[in-house]
């Protein structure tokens, strides 16, 4: 998961991703970027 979305942010396309990796689907890309997004928005929570 991480490699796929560093190459997202360096400006890979999905197409050249699912060329490089062809046991991925684009679904799966779609599953990182979800991930991601859930991971980025969870409250961090402190205890005393």
């Amino acid at each position: 998961m991480k490699d796929v979305l560093e190459l997202l942010a360096i400006g890979e396309t999905e197409d050249s991703i699912l060329e490089d990796y062809p046991y991925l689907e684009r679904e799966d890309i779609r599953a990182c970027l979800a991930f991601a997004a859930a991971e980025a928005d969870h409250p961090i929570l402190r205890t005393a």
